[in-house]
């Protein structure tokens, strides 16, 4: 992470405007060089210190680097406004609403640069706001890069690499969390929570990427306000659920959330049936599909929402269609498709779920009736079906959460994936004898010739 020998060179400051202790760690105390930082955010680290600003790559960036870890991407702060970063920079574009940054970019490559975000009171109420709940709805008050480092979340993110001299300024012990393996919240947590609820999902999201554990003090409020989370808008919650769930550690998010009580505001409907039966099939197959998630990002294959979405409400769609057959006496088929809707509906109430992933979601869900009613000729139509892969994936992950039947038929389709077309014939033949497809006459009784009016019953005679 740095070098021990030359730790002690480090310069330690109390910040008394902020609270917090600053230990400046120059060049040849620790391990960052320049060949490690991409070569856009240099450029954009330079333009800004030779234009006479103070230019800074912070937060996530810098810690993964002092881990050994390669930052999935760059942030730099400055004490250039957004405008003035604009004029400096012809590829820029400036977004956000709650606190405006500038993305510069470059192709592909998106430089996310804020400016130093300064403290907000009563007295600012034009520029900050703050709900009854304490959230903060809109933050753009600029302030100096002390005030900025209180603003930080968690001490490990309060790392601050100066292109001017190439040294490190950690705020708040920073450093030293970073080598005991602790996340520690800056500030009171239920304050800094109630500011912004995602910050426990981020307590969570740190402390499996990075293998760290959560300080008692930061992890002491969190039970009490998880429900905070459903005042989340539903769009910014599912790009949190995509930072928890497509990053290989699925399995360990689902796990810590679920001790923490931060799954229950997020996915109402599964938590009730987790809840009911803490070893039942729904939750067999969650952490089933949570590893295999896991095994796929880290082999580098393709993962999905509209996969992972169709897996996770599985079972409480089984249980409302159940509901509404029972309540409006429609047949098994159409009470599913209703329910489909309606699951989908309750669901993007707390996490939105874009159309391009919920249309394959239902067509997942679909092909699993499907599945028991072609296991005869018709199963090699339905291998041609689009999501059929998925839906297979679906049928698997089931058959281990429930045995029984279920795993029979799987057992079927099973082999006729991986079989040839000579053995898939067989499969249909085996099939329809032990009654995998369904004939409709063979339970019905002949059907007599209807008589013609002028003939009479022979008894008749």
């Amino acid at each position: 992470m740095f070098d021990d020998g030359q730790t002690a060179k480090a310069q330690q400051e109390d910040n008394t405007d902020t609270g917090l202790s600053l230990e400046i760690i120059p060049r040849d105390g620790h391990s960052i060089s320049r060949r490690q930082i991409s070569e856009n955010a240099l450029k954009v680290l330079y333009r800004l210190h030779k234009s006479g600003f103070n230019a800074y790559l912070v937060g996530g960036g810098v810690r993964d680097l002092l881990l050994g870890l390669e930052p999935k991407d760059f942030d730099v702060v400055t004490n250039a406004t957004p405008e003035e970063i604009k004029k400096l920079f012809r590829n820029c574009r400036l977004v956000g609403r709650r606190f405006r940054l500038a993305h510069i970019v470059f192709g592909r490559d998106v430089i996310e640069v804020a400016t130093f975000r300064g403290h907000h009171g009563n007295s600012e109420e034009k520029i900050s706001k703050v709900n009854s709940a304490g959230r903060l709805l809109r933050d753009n008050v600029y302030g100096d890069i002390d005030e900025d480092a209180e603003r930080r979340d968690f001490t490990v993110n309060a790392l601050y690499y100066n292109i001017a001299d190439y040294s490190i300024r950690s705020y708040g012990g920073g450093i030293h969390d970073l080598k005991a393996r602790s996340l520690r919240l800056i500030g009171d947590p239920e304050t800094r929570y109630r500011e912004d609820p995602v910050r426990m999902l981020r307590a969570v999201r740190f402390a499996t990427k990075l293998g760290m554990s959560i300080d008692k003090r930061t992890a002491a409020p969190i039970k009490s306000l998880a429900p905070l989370l459903k005042d989340i808008p539903a769009a910014r919650m599912y790009e949190e659920v995509l930072k928890l769930f497509f990053a290989g550690k699925a399995l360990n998010n689902y796990q810590m959330m679920r001790e923490y009580q931060l799954f229950a505001p997020i996915f109402p409907l599964v938590e009730s049936l987790l809840r009911d039966d803490p070893k039942g099939p729904a939750a067999r197959l969650l952490s089933e599909m949570m590893h295999n998630t896991d095994v796929r990002v880290g082999e580098d294959k393709p993962v999905t929402p509209a996969f992972f979405y169709a897996a996770l409400l599985w079972y409480p769609l089984q249980n409302r269609a159940q509901d509404i057959a029972l309540e409006s006496g429609l047949s098994p088929y159409d009470a599913f498709f209703a329910a489909m809707g309606d699951v989908l509906e309750q669901q993007c109430r707390s996490v939105s779920i874009p159309r391009r992933f919920s249309t394959p979601a239902r067509d997942i869900w679909q092909l699993q009736m499907r599945f028991e009613r072609s296991q005869g000729g018709r199963a090699f139509k339905l291998m041609e079906h689009p999501k059929f892969r998925a839906a297979y994936d679906l049928l698997l992950l089931r058959a281990n959460a429930e045995g029984g039947n279920l795993a029979k038929q799987a057992s079927w389709w099973q082999q006729f994936v991986e079989s040839d077309d000579d053995k898939r014939q067989q499969l249909i033949r085996s099939g329809n004898k032990t009654g995998g497809s369904r004939n409709r006459n063979a339970n019905q009784r002949r059907r007599r010739k209807p008589r013609r009016p002028s003939e009479k019953p022979q008894a008749a005679e």
